[in-house]
């Protein structure tokens, strides 16, 4: 069996009908594992998961709001009621709604930003960990940020939530690795999403930042993808509590 192998593996991942979370159910998926393709709207999460049936995989679209508690419950029910028990939860679905320095930033945004980013963490957290101990072991991976490593100007409440990702990764692998469930943070840095669409399209930005990576460019969803397939499968059986920084260099040369 291939060390990668996710035949028979249940794998929800949030905020996967583009980007990285996209790349990800696709590449669990080529890799046998049973995906739920979730987002707000149920038409993309559709249209995800139908490609990936095309394509051989088996994927179905759960939508999902992350900052609501009981569509977070409804998500890991359906879930279980279509696919089975959850083998594997990936947590990508994050949001930013402000850009700028942490003084200006309104309460209600700077809240948001916890609720969803933190909160929708923990609570999924919740609900598929237990599971998961019960069968005798699982895979959770967070997609947390390279902003977590790093102090910045203008993503200050996005930061420290990706840094308190990293630490809900500790907490729980700690908790739950008697279990064998496994808990790992993946910290991208730049990567052409339309999540960061707004500083790897501004020249300036995308210059100053690729100038501080050895690599000289931004990162591809796909190289992000892989990482997950690697902590989800038996290749990553002996990683936990990680955080696994995928920067092309930039935080040990910027």
């Amino acid at each position: 069996m291939s060390l990668f192998d996710l035949k028979s593996k249940v794998a929800l991942i949030t905020g996967s009908t583009k980007g990285i979370g996209r790349a990800i159910a696709e590449r669990m998926a080529e890799h046998g594992a049973k995906v739920v393709i979730s987002s707000r709207n149920q038409d993309a999460c559709d249209e995800v998961a139908a490609g990936i049936r095309q394509q051989g995989g088996a994927a179905i679209g759960i939508a999902c709001n992350i900052n609501y508690q009981e569509q977070l419950q409804q998500l890991v029910a359906h879930t279980t009621e279509q696919l089975g028990e959850i083998d594997v939860l990936v947590c990508n679905a994050a949001l930013n709604p402000y850009f700028g320095p942490s003084q200006d930033i309104p309460d209600a945004a700077f809240d948001k930003v916890m609720h969803a980013n933190i909160g929708s963490v923990h609570r999924l957290c919740q609900l598929a960990i237990p599971g998961m101990a019960e069968r005798g072991g699982g895979a959770v991976i967070i997609v947390s940020s390279i902003g977590g490593l790093k102090g910045t100007e203008s993503l200050g409440a996005y930061a420290i939530s990706k840094a308190a990702d990293m630490q809900i990764a500790r907490n729980l692998a700690v908790e739950w690795g008697p279990h064998n469930v496994r808990v790992n943070c993946i910290a991208p840095g730049l990567i052409r999403t339309d999540f960061a669409r707004a500083l790897w399209e501004n020249p300036d930005i995308y210059q100053t930042t690729v100038q501080k990576y050895p690599l000289r460019r931004i990162g591809e969803p796909d190289e992000i993808a892989g990482a997950a397939v690697f902590l989800a499968s038996a290749a990553g059986s002996f990683t936990t509590g990680q955080t696994l920084v995928i920067d092309g260099g930039g935080t040990i040369a910027g």
